[in-house]
């Protein structure tokens, strides 16, 4: 008697444990459920929040660039000038005498020195904004010309940090032979005609020697293949000389 009302405790204790985890089961899924019907909106909310903030940021990347589209940075030259009119007096005179190409008072935007000045003397860069790009990119195309000047163009300083990281690999391109430049906060390059003929080369060299030895081993096939013609037609003409001896 007392095993059977163990037995039946036993299964009643099973059942109701059974009861208790769909019991839970059933909570936990519906809590979930009502969690996820909670976050799917905020989720969405989230992606289209997520996606206009990249939108701004393109934008305001794109209002920076534009910013500084017309502008150049000049290095090296010496701070003599008193006032804005001298100084825009001297850059003329030097891309006059030294790019030959004439500034207009016009033409140009703005001009000064950025920074503070500096304890030892060291010349601030100059900022020279033009009212058009290209009067701008007949400076860029002759800047090499210039002598103790160096001239680049008006980086954010994002970019600015993206080039520098990108020189590395410019220099391991420009190594390997290769055309490569940096354009804006990109790295552009190309592979030069004679490391392209290189590479072929270095491609097609292992197939012609897989052909090569392919072509010797058929020569070989074919060589042991006539020598056992000749032995086999060697022995048949011995055989046939030893009958003839022993019928005479």
């Amino acid at each position: 008697m007392e095993d059977q009302f163990q037995i039946l405790f036993d299964k009643m204790k099973i059942e109701m444990q059974k009861q208790t985890m769909e019991l839970k089961e059933s909570i936990t899924n519906s809590v979930m459920e009502k969690i996820d019907e909670k976050i799917k909106p905020i989720l969405a909310e989230n992606k289209d929040l997520k996606e206009k903030i990249m939108n701004l940021e393109k934008e305001l990347e794109y209002l920076k660039r534009d910013k500084k589209e017309n502008n150049i940075i000049i290095f090296g030259l010496k701070e003599e000038e008193e006032s804005t009119s001298g100084l825009i007096q001297v850059v003329k005179k030097i891309f006059n005498k030294n790019l030959n190409i004439k500034i207009e008072d016009f033409e140009i935007n703005k001009i000064y020195r950025i920074g503070k000045k500096s304890p030892d003397g060291k010349p601030r860069p100059v900022l020279f904004s033009f009212i058009n790009s290209w009067k701008k990119n007949e400076v860029m195309k002759v800047r090499k010309n210039l002598k103790d000047i160096y001239i680049t163009e008006d980086y954010s300083k994002e970019v600015l940090e993206k080039r520098k990281m990108l020189q590395i690999k410019l220099k391991k391109e420009r190594m390997k032979g290769n055309f490569a430049y940096l354009r804006y906060d990109k790295l552009v390059g190309k592979e030069t005609n004679s490391n392209k003929e290189k590479r072929k080369r270095e491609m097609s060299s292992s197939p012609l020697d897989n052909s090569q030895a392919k072509k010797q081993q058929a020569r070989t096939l074919q060589n042991n293949r006539r020598n056992a013609f000749d032995v086999m037609r060697f022995r048949s003409n011995s055989l046939s000389s030893c009958n003839v001896d022993n019928r005479q």
